[in-house]
C-alpha cells in the first residue's frame, strides 16, 4: 500500500469529494453583437428603412405592437410601491397562481428578479450559489451575485452538454467548514441556451438540496418555452423551487418586465430589497396589463416558433453548418466553419435583406420569437445558401482558427 493510500480515510469515496475545476468561458454572442449593425464595413448600401426587419439576435428585440399600446392606454394608474395598482396586483397574482406559488412581484428586468431572489435567500455571508457554468446568473448579470449578495459562485460543468445532473450537484455542494463558503442556494436555468431541463432531473436535484436545507431558485426567463414544448404545467415546475424568475420581455413579447414568485414572506422581503435596489416603480399598470395580455395571447404561439426553429436547424445542417447545441425550443446555435464561411461573410448579405443576426468568428446564436415567421426563415436560409455557394465557387474550404481571428480583427478595424 502506498503512503497516500494509507492516509486516505477508509469511509470516504471519490464520489463524495467535490470536483474543483476551472470554468472556460468563451466569447459569446453578447460580446459580439455590435458587429451586426447598419454600418458594417462590408455593407455597400444601408438597409432599406421602409422594409420589414427580421431580428434574430435575441427574443428581447420584439417590438410592441399598436394593439399593445392601446391596451396600455386602458390600464389602471395606481402606485405600485404602495401596492395600489390594480393591473400590477392582478399580474402578480395571475403568475404566482399558475406557477403554484403564494405571491409574486413585478420587476423591471430578469436580471433584477434573479438577483432579488438570490439576495433574499442569501442572508449572511459566507455563502455560495451552485449553478451551471453557463448560467445567466453567473455569466451575464454583471457579477450581481458577488456584488449584491457577497456570495461565492460554484459553477458546475454539465458533462452531458445539456444540463447538470443530480450527481454533479451533489458532488459540488460546498459543505459547512471553517474554510468554505457553504452552498445555500442551487440555481437552475430552464431553458438554457434553448435546451430544456428535464423535470425528472429537476425533481431529483430539488429533493436532495431541500433535504440538506439548501434553497432552490429557478432562472425561468424562458420557462414559458419549456412549458409549451413539453406540456409540463408551470405549477409542476414550481413545486421544486422556492423562488422562480419568469421573464416577460423575451419570448412572451411584452415591452418590459419580469416576475419573481415565492411564498408570501419571501416576496415581502424581496419587495424590501427591490426598493433598496431602486427598483420600486410607481405607475406600472400599463406595463403589467400588456404583459398579461402577452402571456395569454403570445405564449400559446410558441410551439409554432419552435417548429420554425426546428426547420431552420435541419436546413442549416443540410448546408454543412454545425449545430453547437441541440435545438429544442426557439434557439439555434451554429458554427459555420465546416461550410467554409465566417459570420463576417454572412452579415453584410443578410443586412442587405433586412435580416439581423449576432455572432463572432464562425459562431452565432439565432433566436426566434413571435415576430419571426416562415418568410424570415426562408430569407435567411436562401441568403446563406447563396453566400456558401459563392465561397465554394472561389474554392472555399473549412475555415481555420487563424482565418477566424483575421476576420474578426478586420471587422473591427475597417
Amino acid at each position: 500500500m502506498s503512503i497516500l493510500a494509507s492516509l486516505r480515510p477508509a469511509t470516504r469515496s471519490l464520489a463524495h469529494i467535490r470536483a474543483f475545476s476551472s470554468t472556460p468561458v468563451h466569447k459569446l454572442y453578447i460580446q459580439s453583437n455590435l458587429q451586426n449593425d447598419q454600418t458594417h464595413p462590408n455593407l455597400a448600401s444601408p438597409m432599406d428603412p421602409n422594409a420589414k426587419v427580421y431580428d434574430f439576435r435575441s427574443d428581447t428585440v420584439t417590438a410592441p405592437t399598436d394593439e399593445m399600446f392601446d391596451i396600455m392606454k386602458s390600464a389602471s394608474r395606481g402606485d405600485d410601491v404602495f401596492q395600489e395598482d390594480y393591473n400590477v396586483n392582478d399580474l402578480e397574482h395571475f403568475v404566482s397562481s399558475i406557477t403554484g406559488h403564494e405571491a409574486g412581484m413585478f420587476c423591471a428586468s430578469g436580471t433584477m428578479s434573479n438577483q432579488l431572489g438570490l439576495r433574499t435567500h442569501l442572508q449572511q455571508p459566507p455563502h455560495s450559489v451552485l449553478c451551471d457554468h453557463r448560467s445567466h446568473v453567473f455569466l451575464w448579470e454583471a457579477g450581481g451575485i458577488s456584488f449584491h449578495s457577497q456570495a461565492n459562485v460554484s459553477p458546475v460543468y454539465a458533462h452531458n452538454g445539456v444540463h447538470i445532473t443530480a450527481e454533479e450537484v451533489i458532488n459540488n455542494i460546498v459543505e459547512e467548514d471553517l474554510h468554505t463558503a457553504p452552498t445555500k442556494v442551487v440555481s437552475l436555468e430552464n431553458t438554457l441556451n434553448g435546451m430544456i431541463f428535464p423535470i425528472e432531473e429537476i425533481k431529483r436535484i430539488s429533493e436532495h438540496a431541500r433535504a440538506r436545507g439548501i434553497k432552490m431558485h429557478l432562472d425561468g426567463a424562458r420557462l414559458w418555452n419549456a412549458h409549451q414544448e413539453t406540456g409540463v404545467p408551470l405549477s409542476e415546475y414550481g413545486r421544486y423551487f422556492d423562488s422562480m424568475s419568469l421573464c416577460l420581455s423575451k419570448g412572451v413579447g411584452a415591452p418590459i418586465g419580469s416576475i419573481l414568485v415565492g411564498d408570501a414572506k419571501f416576496i415581502r422581503k424581496s419587495r424590501h430589497f427591490r426598493k433598496l435596489f431602486g427598483g420600486g416603480w410607481r405607475q406600472a399598470g400599463g406595463m403589467a396589463k400588456v404583459a398579461k395580455h402577452c402571456i395569454e395571447n403570445i405564449v400559446p404561439t410558441m410551439p409554432q416558433t419552435h417548429k420554425i426553429a426546428r426547420r431552420l436547424a435541419n436546413e442549416l445542417q443540410d448546408m454543412g453548418i454545425t449545430l453547437t447545441f441541440p435545438q429544442m425550443t426557439n434557439m439555434v446555435f451554429i458554427n459555420t466553419a465546416s461550410a467554409g464561411v465566417t459570420i463576417n461573410d454572412i452579415l453584410p448579405a443578410l443586412l442587405r435583406r433586412n435580416i439581423k443576426i449576432g455572432g463572432n468568428g464562425t459562431t452565432s446564436r439565432l433566436v426566434l420569437h413571435h415576430q419571426i415567421n416562415d418568410e424570415a426563415a426562408d430569407i435567411l436560409l436562401d441568403t446563406l445558401r447563396d453566400v456558401i455557394a459563392h465561397k465554394k465557387s472561389l474554392g472555399a474550404r473549412p475555415v481555420s482558427a487563424s482565418e477566424i481571428k483575421q476576420d474578426a480583427v478586420k471587422a473591427y478595424t475597417q
